[in-house]
């Protein structure tokens, strides 16, 4: 057994790089207690070990259980085990992983699995609350007024609300090809004034 003090993708690295005998066929990051849904996945520890695997080129799933009090880990578990399967037959997309979201719910109670898109939160203007411990000090809770989600179809966090697992397919090049055409127009507006070259002038050799 191994303990690593760094984050979730450095026990990926090392496993992979240092500790196993052989590279793995999969990576599975979780059962994260809580869930990883929608704009979760930029920040999420579990998500990122299973970028981190992707990036190495083995396919990989990352997988949160939802819950409060008691957390259903047999439902995320059995439904792990026969993803696992499905990926390791088929493989997944170039440069892709799954971010996969179960209900709180005992495995009788689900209603089923969808493959969805990434839900989007709405918080309000108060996101960050700032308390006091019990010693006098200042602390700020970030993220704890969630109010809304996005009207969206298909999103994970519609079909968990459902009763339904989410299995989202998550691309790692997050370019936004349609804004390049916009963006590549800025290229001269912002050189520095001392790069660009005036018409019919020519720059002088160095001595």
């Amino acid at each position: 057994m191994f303990a690593v003090s760094g984050t979730p993708t450095d026990c990926v690295n090392l496993a992979v790089n240092e500790i196993l005998p052989r590279r793995p066929d999969l990576v599975v990051s979780g059962i994260n207690r809580g869930g990883n849904l929608g704009d979760d996945v930029t920040y999420s520890g579990t998500v990122s070990a299973a970028m981190e695997g992707t990036l190495l080129g083995i396919p990989s799933i990352a997988i949160s259980q939802l819950g409060e009090d008691r957390f259903h880990f047999e439902t995320a578990a059995r439904f792990a085990v026969r993803l696992a399967r499905q990926v390791h037959r088929k493989g997944l997309p170039p440069d892709t992983l799954l971010n996969v979201n179960v209900p709180d719910l005992p495995p009788r109670e689900i209603k089923g699995m969808r493959v969805t898109c990434l839900g989007r939160r709405m918080f309000d203007s108060n996101n960050v609350i700032k308390k006091q411990d019990p010693r006098g000090k200042t602390y700020y809770w970030i993220g704890g007024n969630r109010i809304a989600w996005a009207e969206r179809k298909d999103t994970d966090q519609e079909a968990v609300e459902g009763g339904r697992i989410s299995v989202t397919p998550v691309h790692l090049d997050l370019t936004n090809y349609t804004a390049l055409a916009v963006l590549r127009d800025w290229e001269k507006r912002l050189m520095p004034s001392h790069k660009r070259m005036r018409p019919g002038r020519r720059s002088r050799p160095s001595a």
